[in-house]
């Protein structure tokens, strides 16, 4: 049992897709982001000091299709919200005071440092703090088609944080955001699974699973099943609203 959970955590998101070629934007981010490297695929947020929350957008649009992208993050992790997720073009990219930017309202989601998952200004436990000053690799499972948002630290699938993505109609991008001054992301891989009949099976067989104990008594393929596996939560246990939050901007 346990080789089968080892298994499923290292499993690699989309192996079986494409290599996708988006960066960041260098029109659409807040003037305290800078770009360096190939393709410019590393953000460099605050490169003097901090004095607010910078972010920047992803060029890549995700609605209706498969997207899997790796965030790897240098030592430098502290401060009071480092993020990683997906909004639209109205969610903000900077502001003069230290928050959790992305999710702040209705047009942004994501996961910050601090363990905890934002959207529409509301926080929800989600997994453990990141450990600071320690170099960290942020993974990001975008399924338009099942409309869920997963998220993968360090290799180890974190579960679906974000469900409904497929009804939003405005278009969705990647963005990553930080209060911390000298702090560095690096967009290291990108793939992308295509768009097609089976991934449409899919999203209507998912809609009728709860939890993914339940798959097997489908008798499916374990192929098929595995397929399946990758937008349904490891446990139907709901995700905890954060009722002390001050303890988290320590």
């Amino acid at each position: 049992m346990e080789d089968i959970e080892k298994e499923r955590r290292l499993e690699e998101p989309l192996k079986h897709g494409c290599p996708d070629l988006w960066t960041w934007n260098r029109r659409e981010r807040s003037p305290e982001v800078w770009l360096s490297g190939p393709g410019n695929r590393v953000v460099h947020f605050h490169p003097n000091w901090s004095k607010g929350t910078a972010g920047i957008r992803g060029t890549r649009i995700l609605n209706n299709g498969r997207y899997y992208w790796e965030l790897k993050l240098s030592h430098r992790v502290f401060g009071t919200s480092m993020m990683f997720g997906i909004g639209t073009k109205d969610a903000r990219l900077h502001v003069n005071s230290f928050i959790n930017l992305l999710g702040e309202d209705e047009n942004g989601w994501g996961l910050s440092h601090k363990g905890l998952l934002w959207h529409n200004g509301v926080a929800l436990h989600y997994t453990k703090k990141f450990k600071e000053n320690q170099c960290t690799t942020v993974g990001l499972l975008f399924d338009g088609i099942a409309g869920t948002l997963t998220y993968y630290k360090d290799g180890e699938c974190l579960g679906v944080a974000f469900r409904g993505l497929n009804e939003i109609h405005e278009p969705l991008y990647p963005i990553v955001c930080s209060t911390a001054a000298k702090t560095e992301m690096f967009l290291a891989e990108c793939r992308r699974d295509f768009v097609n009949l089976q991934d449409r099976c899919r999203a209507a067989i998912v809609k009728k699973v709860k939890k993914r104990e339940d798959i097997p008594k489908l008798n499916l393929p374990t192929r098929i099943a595995k397929y399946l596996e990758e937008t349904v939560s490891d446990s139907s246990t709901p995700l905890m609203p954060v009722d002390n939050f001050d303890m988290y901007m320590i």
